[in-house]
């Protein structure tokens, strides 16, 4: 039976780094995932290029009961501070907007310089291993498919229940439950919203139409694009609005952002006042749009014979659709899990339980959920970062 200074359960995005940054303090480490290779999320991320961070990754762009926990990982290991590493493996990047920055190549630049600073620090990794049990008495035993480790210090970064076919469990919640650790309630988030049969049956044609749209749900507003899907609705904006929509709750939805549908309507009267309502409004907004909403209202005739009255509905029906969605896509689709081990219970600068020395929870098992466009990579490479400096 073999000894380590730390085992890290997950080698994902918040695992790798931990074990870098634990073994360059000399700490013998393990690092253990049942997936047949390491970072299979930050794989897929991206399309394929990885949204390692965000120019933009400020505290107040995380969801937690607690928003303000994450502060001191930010601050201690910041955005600024992983782009220094990856350029120092002269990995090229880019802005693509909203200060997202993704790898000109591809994700795999990424894994492969974690897997090269987790060999440059002697962590050793088992792949296709499963944990099938912890205990603790002085130490952490912790029984593999074939064999038991021992550990001083034991780090959970299994991540959520998100994206089960690639292995997510929720493994990392049975561990907090079993030593005492607190949890949220946890549920699917950055996920597309899907309707019921009877809206589906208005909106289907418009499956595959895309608009620049302003999502609003209570307070919150996203400003970004909006996908029509064969089930409801998709997009950065609504991924966004996800997190913070519950079951039951409205949005509402300005489908032509930027634009104030009635006046423009008004004003085109006297160049188009003898097209059809619907040929002048397709010039706004996509056509098959243009033609449910005009059903809608059911309206007819030219631009020139509608009142006021009729050009403020459509415009009201296009700049401030109120839609309650019927649910979600559920842990299928959903990019993180939102909530976790709860952030009372943990210690904000060294990531370890309050209620048990040795044991540490980082990354998505958290109770912290970042925006769409890095900054979940971001509480990753922090998190992991805080905790492989003491554990």
């Amino acid at each position: 039976m073999k000894h380590y200074d730390v085992v890290i359960v997950g080698a994902g995005a918040a695992g790798m780094m931990c074990a870098i940054e634990a073994g360059k303090r000399g700490r013998s480490v393990l690092i253990i995932d049942h997936a047949k290779k390491a970072g299979d999320k930050i794989r897929i991320s991206g399309g394929g290029r990885c949204n390692f961070t965000n120019l933009d990754a400020k505290f107040d762009r995380f969801l937690s009961q607690n928003p303000r926990f994450c502060i001191s990982a930010l601050k201690r290991y910041s955005q600024h501070d992983f782009i220094k590493l990856i350029e120092k493996h002269n990995i090229s990047y880019h802005e693509k907007t909203l200060g997202q920055l993704f790898c000109d190549h591809s994700a795999q630049d990424i894994i492969a310089m974690l897997l090269k600073e987790m060999d440059d620090a002697g962590v050793e990794l088992k792949l296709k291993t499963s944990v099938k049990r912890i205990t603790h008495d002085d130490t952490y035993w912790i029984t593999l498919d074939h064999d038991e480790v021992t550990a001083t210090s034991l780090v959970i970064a299994s991540g959520g229940k998100s994206i089960p076919k690639m292995g997510a469990t929720g493994f990392g919640y049975d561990i907090a439950e079993q030593f005492g650790v607190p949890l949220t309630d946890i549920r699917p988030a950055l996920v597309p919203l899907t309707f019921s049969d009877e809206t589906l049956d208005r909106v289907k044609p418009l499956s595959g139409v895309s608009v620049e749209s302003s999502v609003k749900h209570q307070k919150t507003v996203f400003d970004e694009g909006l996908l029509f899907t064969h089930r409801g609705l998709s997009g950065p904006s609504i991924l966004q609005i996800s997190s913070y929509w519950r079951e039951g709750d409205e949005i509402t939805v300005d489908l032509a952002r930027g634009q104030n549908i009635a006046e423009k309507l008004k004003s085109l009267r006297g160049e188009a006042g003898k097209q059809s309502i619907t040929n002048v409004l397709a010039r706004l907004i996509p056509a098959k749009l243009a033609h449910m909403i005009i059903e809608q209202t059911d309206l007819s005739g030219n631009l020139a014979d509608q009142s006021n009255a009729k050009l403020d509905q459509i415009g009201n029906l296009i700049n401030a659709w109120t839609i309650k969605p019927a649910g979600s896509e559920g842990y299928r689709t959903a990019e993180v899990t939102l909530g976790g081990v709860e952030t009372s219970a943990l210690n904000a600068k060294t990531m370890e339980a309050k209620n048990q020395p040795g044991l540490y929870f980082i990354g998505e098992v958290v109770d912290i959920t970042g925006w769409l466009g890095g900054y979940n990579f971001q509480w990753a490479w922090s998190s992991g970062w805080v905790c492989g400096q003491v554990c």
